[in-house]
């Protein structure tokens, strides 16, 4: 093939409606394809991706561009490379499913949702969690309604089922609702662990709404040490705010993709 006809196969065009052309890099095109065919299943768990030179040659394009197109499966957790041997589709978890109910949630009394969930898959549920006083920034204080630099209490979590880490947390309080409250420390005191609901109904906040956003992104390079996860993997972020006469709590809740869904559990009247 020709040094021009390789330019050529080496990039594909995209056409749009409004006249603009995008053209798609080489190494994208290949991992796309390669990544449709783990998603629909014709390559399977322990599968070998075809070498860079099979993928060079079928795709006209250079060993080194094969070599980014496996690379970026690579970091994003579809394929994992054994020394000597080649690179072979990455086997992944089960994934489970997290229930978001509405019930449960809004009305719950004392008890924890995740370890809910993790008792209905049969498994154990537990976290291990760290607080501290911080200003609330601009994000933070907007969903609190309270001015930015406010004092809050943040505590981070890491979830764990059977002793491993499947998912992160970090949540908000303001001070200037549970300051010098038997409630104001989540994981210590008389309510330990008792979760937000039961905590601020013991110091007179009644939750009557949670508010749930998701979104997804790519995971951080500290998620991923923490959660043993592929850096380039996604992750879904949850910003959960429990909300009475006003804001009580909000959190970002970091649950990787490739582990759970999400269900929503919604009353119908």
């Amino acid at each position: 093939m020709s040094t021009q006809l390789v330019k050529l196969a080496s990039r594909k065009r995209t056409h749009f409606a409004t006249g603009v052309t995008v053209t798609q890099p080489a190494y994208l095109r290949i991992a796309d394809n390669l990544r449709q065919q783990i998603v629909d299943g014709r390559l399977a768990p322990s599968d070998r991706v075809p070498s860079r030179h099979q993928l060079a040659r079928e795709h006209g394009v250079s060993d080194r561009v094969a070599v980014e197109a496996v690379r970026l499966l690579v970091s994003e957790g579809y394929v994992e490379s054994r020394s000597g041997s080649g690179t072979y589709v990455r086997q992944r978890p089960q994934v489970k499913r997290l229930t978001r109910s509405w019930y449960r949630e809004a009305r719950g009394r004392g008890s924890s949702p995740f370890r809910a969930d993790m008792e209905a898959q049969g498994r154990a549920g537990a976290w291990r969690s760290t607080s501290e006083t911080s200003p609330a920034s601009p994000a933070v204080a907007g969903r609190l309604g309270i001015a930015e630099g406010d004092p809050v209490l943040a505590t981070r979590y890491t979830f764990l089922a059977d002793e491993q880490p499947v998912m992160l947390s970090t949540s908000w309080e303001p001070l200037d609702i549970t300051r010098g409250t038997p409630a104001m420390l989540p994981e210590e005191g008389p309510y330990a662990g008792a979760g937000v609901i039961a905590r601020m109904r013991a110091i007179g906040q009644e939750v009557t709404l949670a508010t749930e956003v998701v979104t997804a992104r790519a995971i951080l390079a500290d998620e991923a040490e923490q959660l043993g996860e592929p850096v380039g993997s996604i992750v879904m972020v949850i910003q959960r705010t429990y909300t009475g006469d006003r804001p009580v709590e909000t959190a970002d809740i970091v649950v990787p993709v490739d582990r759970y869904e999400l269900a929503y559990t919604i009353p119908v009247d």
